[in-house]
C-alpha cells in the first residue's frame, strides 16, 4: 500500500505525516530554454499555477509561476519570445520528502505559497506538494480537529 493511501485509510495520524505521504510524484517540469508561452499553456491545461524548471540532470534550478508570467506581461515582454530562465524565481525554496507536514504547512502559510517542490539530497526534483494535497488528504482521512501546531504563523 502506498503511503498516501495508507494515510487516507487511517494508517497514521496527520501529525506523524511527512511530505512523502502527501506529495505528488508526477510533476511536470521544463528546462530553462523553454519559451514562456509553452509554460503558460501547460499551466492552463494542467490547472496549476507554477512549473519547476530543471537542468538536464533534473536538478531544480528555478520556478516559473503565474505571477512571474503576469509580471512579464506587465513589463511588455512577449511570452513567445521570453525564455523561462529570464523570469524564473531563483533560488528556489524547496523541501525534502522527510519534512514533517506540520513544517510544510508552516512554510506554505508563512511564505504565502500554494505549492512547494520536493527534492532529494542531490536537489533532484522528485515531487511537489500543495495546499490542496494537504487539505485533500485531511478531508479523506476522517480526522477531526488537529492539535495546534507549534509554530506561530
Amino acid at each position: 500500500m502506498n503511503q498516501r493511501l495508507a494515510f487516507r485509510v487511517g494508517g497514521k495520524s496527520m501529525t506523524e505525516m511527512t511530505a512523502s505521504h502527501m506529495m505528488n510524484r508526477e510533476v511536470i517540469s521544463f528546462g530553462k530554454e523553454t519559451y514562456c508561452n509553452v509554460l503558460a499553456e501547460t499551466m492552463l491545461k494542467g490547472r496549476f499555477g507554477s512549473i519547476p524548471i530543471t537542468n538536464h540532470k533534473k536538478e531544480l534550478i528555478g520556478v516559473v509561476s503565474e505571477y512571474d508570467l503576469m509580471e512579464a506581461l506587465k513589463e511588455g515582454m512577449d511570452l513567445r519570445e521570453t525564455l523561462a530562465v529570464e523570469i524564473m524565481a531563483k533560488p528556489v525554496i524547496s523541501i525534502t520528502e522527510e519534512m514533517p507536514i506540520e513544517e510544510v504547512i508552516h512554510l506554505l502559510l508563512s511564505k504565502h505559497f500554494i505549492r512547494v517542490p520536493v527534492v532529494d539530497a542531490e536537489e533532484i526534483l522528485i515531487g511537489i506538494i500543495s495546499r490542496r494535497d494537504i487539505l485533500g488528504c485531511y478531508a479523506k482521512s476522517g480526522f477531526g480537529p488537529l492539535p495546534g501546531f507549534k509554530h506561530d504563523v
